[in-house]
């Protein structure tokens, strides 16, 4: 295999103080584009006494205002771009399933730009010219299907557009066109897993070497369960479409230590989700970009609401992030406690005679929430054995997390299957009631 580091661009071959120059040079000239050409940022900076000329630093930055989801919404749809209409080449958009849907835009350039990024992401995971990469993302609006795809191209491999659903499909189509590699949402990789073995057939003997999952937070425990089944290497990676899409990070597969982030592109805060008060790096908060280099729709200071932490660069001199395993706003609070799907995630993968397959649904009775937590058996588990890995999950939550759960082992391939990000929490609670 081509050793990684012949294969780096120019921006992965960056010194310390040449990326921070490039950094600061990129970054007042973001702001002054969104200060003259987008209305809100004019009007956030103003209300908060800033003009892009306050930025003389890259601490500067922390003086200027956030943007939210809320406020992508409220200018819906197109009230964030920086150029005319007539510029944009692609929309996406949200699913909006919670409000209206954030629409983002990409000029040519910005389009280019995302396939670079994502063809540096999958070099750094280990993809290499000529391989045949099965992307198993949706397509559409969604970000990550075309994001990936393109991408792909842009390093010089043969894409294979899946897309999502159609499992059985999906593993025919593996097993004939022997990708690679695979880029798919962790929990659909499961569903892959599940299909492989009920066809009959060892996940270990197919072409695949390596995984490259995203949109949605996955743990430690869910990696060594995809390597040890699939003979993968499986990494991160990590984006958003109002930042771009996927390619603003990546986990590099020579050390699995985090996520480096594409510092000459995205440049990365964390903040106290509290206060948003700007957190030095090790310490963990709200994860926050600033676009460099976007020209449609330049983002400044956007809080992502994922939780991580920065720390320094190892394989590239970018920083870089903490994988992310949970969201502020996916955070349950069940009697005073705070709970994130993952932290059940990590107790279920280590349960004997349970699968990775879990959901969690919130009731109330009464006053009182209640959680339940519903797992499948593995198909070869005794019947005796769900007894013993209830109370095992029971005690484990109470031991590891501090609250009460019910717990139960349901049948395996029982539970609603995801084709794209998994809904891990099912609230059932009066609407006055939730969070």
């Amino acid at each position: 295999m081509v050793d990684a580091t012949e294969l780096f661009d120019a921006g992965e071959r960056l010194g310390p103080d040449e990326l921070r120059a490039l950094q600061l040079e990129r970054l007042r000239a973001s702001l002054r584009h969104a200060y003259a050409h987008v209305p809100f940022y004019r009007e956030s900076f103003d209300k908060a006494g800033v003009r892009p000329e306050d930025c003389r630093s890259l601490a500067d930055l922390a003086r200027f205002p956030f943007t939210t989801k809320a406020d992508l919404r409220e200018h819906y749809p197109y009230g964030m771009f920086a150029v005319p209409r007539e510029r944009i080449r692609r929309l996406h958009a949200s699913s909006g399933t919670t409000g209206l849907p954030t629409v983002v835009g990409y000029t040519d350039s910005d389009l280019s730009m995302w396939a670079d990024m994502v063809a540096r992401s999958l070099r750094a995971a280990g993809a290499r010219p000529g391989d045949i990469v099965h992307v198993a993302y949706g397509y559409g609006l969604f970000t990550g299907g075309l994001g990936a795809h393109y991408g792909a191209e842009r390093l010089g491999c043969t894409v294979v557009p899946a897309s999502g659903g159609m499992t059985a499909r999906q593993v025919q189509l593996i097993r004939d066109l022997k990708p690679a590699v695979i880029m798919v949402t962790p929990s659909y990789m499961l569903t892959l897993l599940d299909e492989f073995e009920r066809q009959g057939v060892d996940p270990r003997t197919t072409s695949l070497r390596v995984g490259v999952f995203g949109a949605e937070p996955w743990t430690e425990q869910m990696r060594s369960e995809i390597e040890e089944r699939f003979a993968i290497d499986a990494v991160d990676v990590y984006g958003l479409s109002e930042v771009i899409g996927p390619g603003v990070a990546q986990e590099c597969v020579e050390t699995k230590d985090g996520l480096t982030v594409w510092e000459d592109h995205f440049y990365p805060e964390v903040v106290d989700p509290i206060t948003g008060e700007v957190l030095p790096d090790g310490e963990r908060g709200e994860l926050v970009f600033t676009s460099l280099t976007k020209e449609a729709m330049p983002i400044v200071r956007y809080r992502t609401r994922d939780l991580t932490r920065l720390l320094p660069g190892t394989a590239r001199v970018f920083r870089r992030m903490e994988k992310v395993t949970g969201r502020s706003d996916d955070m349950v609070i069940l009697r005073g406690v705070n709970l994130f799907p993952t932290q059940i995630e990590e107790i279920v993968l280590r349960t004997p005679g349970v699968a990775p397959h879990f959901q969690l649904r919130l009731t109330r009775e009464g006053r009182l929430d209640r959680l339940t937590v519903r797992a499948e058996a593995r198909p070869d588990a005794p019947p005796e054995a769900r007894e013993a890995a209830a109370r095992s999950i029971v005690v484990a939550v109470k031991d590891g997390i501090g609250v009460s759960v019910d717990v139960e082992i349901v049948d395996p391939e029982s539970l609603e299957r995801s084709v794209g990000k998994i809904r891990r929490i099912v609230d059932l609670r009066p609407r006055d009631a939730g969070q």
